[in-house]
């Protein structure tokens, strides 16, 4: 880290638009600052964003910066906890929406008859599934379970695109006629 004269020249420089006294100050302080948000937040991904978002901060607030302190590092601290801070609401406020969101599209009453419907539903298309021969059930699970590309499906596979694109609309053929038939029993 840099000493406290380093630190008040390096301002002072970066405060007239040197870059490179700014990059001294970001590498000297990026790590501790990253180690403050992430306390905070308790997440990587947050404290480096937060971490980020300290150094803009700074930027834009150093030609106006008396520092108070010999070193820029309670400086730092306070713009990260404040944009820590911020995030945790935004973070807060998201989770709390998200809840009421999934509350409203809960049904207030809940059907034991479509429950029985989708079970036997369910379990017929694994029937019919369990039927395909290898290479469509294959087919099936990467493109519909588990959502690959029709491409990338058949290069796993060692097939053309076409094969793929294909056999996964006569499996979907054929479960719609498995699904007519549990909706109409």
């Amino acid at each position: 880290m840099p000493t406290q004269s380093d630190d008040q020249e390096l301002a002072a420089r970066a405060a007239a638009g040197d870059q490179d006294a700014f990059r001294s100050i970001y590498r000297a302080y990026a790590r501790p600052v990253y180690w403050i948000a992430h306390g905070i937040l308790s997440s990587s991904t947050d404290a480096e964003d937060i971490m980020q978002e300290t150094f803009v901060v700074a930027w834009r607030k150093l030609p106006g910066l008396r520092l108070a302190s010999p070193s820029l590092l309670p400086w730092l601290a306070t713009i990260c906890r404040l944009q820590a801070a911020n995030r945790l609401r935004v973070l807060r406020r998201d989770r709390a929406n998200t809840t009421e969101a999934a509350e409203e599209t809960l049904p207030a009453i809940v059907s034991v008859e479509d429950q029985v419907i989708s079970a036997a539903l369910a379990e017929r298309i694994a029937v019919e599934v369990q039927l395909l021969d290898e290479l469509d059930q294959q087919i099936f699970r990467l493109c519909a379970v588990d959502g690959y590309a029709y491409q990338s499906a058949a290069e796993r596979l060692g097939v053309s695109h076409a094969v793929v694109r294909n056999r996964l609309s006569r499996v979907r053929t054929r479960l719609r006629g498995a699904v007519t038939e549990v909706k109409d029993a």
